[in-house]
């Protein structure tokens, strides 16, 4: 009876740890963007690449999040956030984390260029910055947040690409959106959690302080956010288009983002900081289902 206990406990102390070393929840967001993206691009759904998109998306951006909490790992146990993630924790080992990334990394690639080639190569170009640029630069300067919203908007671009083996103008295009959205939204995190940040020597905001001068850039790239979210209104992204009604509901949610972000601006509070970054969640993900429906409704 006892050994049983301590079987499931064992079991379910390691699955929690794989979701934490592979952050499971972000993990999800991505493939969500990703698939949505595909959902934009396909022409026919072909349920089987949706399926590889998924394992590939969640490999993929699994092993970047293995490969950073790696590199971060005596940060990370300075920060009250990260203390208890597995390897600052000692409840799983670098090598063992090593192999794990290893082999998501291989999964992912693999699972991605049975789709295509061109979607392999943006998940691979995805870990290195991730891993090799972004998350080395964290403890050096604030324009990690510019390297690693490169990654960070790959995801819903990646989808299109997968469905049409191209790259042109509508996946670039969805790369912007995603692009410019990662400012306020990384800023809104490193605002409300600066004090953290700073035990483990993180500096995430443009001017290495809550001050205006950050609340300023985070109300324009929300503005830039919010301009480059409703361009496919205007016809000038080929298959990419978005329906005068679509583009309003879109520009609403980005008002809705911005005046938050304002709100930050006035306040000038961590509780001002944290509703803007849940709220910019809210507005990529609507976003996100907004156009899908609009390319099928209309």
């Amino acid at each position: 009876m006892s050994s049983t206990v301590k079987s499931t406990v064992s079991t379910s102390n390691i699955v929690n740890d794989l979701k934490a070393i592979t952050k499971m929840g972000l993990s999800i967001s991505v493939v969500f963007s990703a698939i949505a993206g595909y959902f934009l691009g396909a022409d026919i759904i072909d349920w089987k690449t949706v399926l590889l998109l998924a394992v590939g998306g969640y490999a993929m951006v699994g092993a970047s999040n293995v490969f950073n909490q790696i590199i971060e790992r005596d940060y990370d146990a300075l920060m009250e956030r990260t203390k208890d993630r597995p390897i600052p924790a000692g409840r799983m080992s670098v090598r063992t984390a090593f192999i794990l990334g290893s082999v998501l990394t291989l999964i992912g690639i693999i699972t991605l260029y049975i789709i295509n080639p061109i979607t392999a190569m943006f998940g691979a170009i995805s870990i290195f910055l991730y891993t090799s640029v972004y998350t080395p630069l964290k403890t050096k300067t604030p324009l990690s947040v510019f390297f690693g919203a490169i990654p960070g908007a790959i995801p819903f671009m990646l989808g299109w690409v997968a469905a049409t083996n191209d790259f042109d103008i509508e996946p670039g295009t969805l790369f912007m959106i995603q692009f410019f959205w990662q400012f306020p939204h990384f800023w809104a995190i490193g605002w409300f959690l600066f004090d953290d940040y700073k035990k483990g020597g993180f500096f995430m905001l443009p001017t290495g302080k809550q001050d205006k001068g950050t609340a300023v850039q985070v109300i324009l790239y929300t503005v830039w956010t919010l301009i480059v979210s409703i361009i496919p209104v205007f016809g000038f992204t080929g298959k990419l288009y978005l329906t005068p009604l679509s583009a309003i509901i879109v520009l609403a949610l980005g008002i809705g983002m911005l005046y938050y972000a304002i709100q930050l601006f006035k306040k000038m509070t961590e509780e001002a900081a944290k509703k803007l970054m849940l709220v910019s969640v809210t507005y990529i993900t609507l976003l996100q289902i907004v156009y899908v429906l609009d390319k099928f409704i209309r």
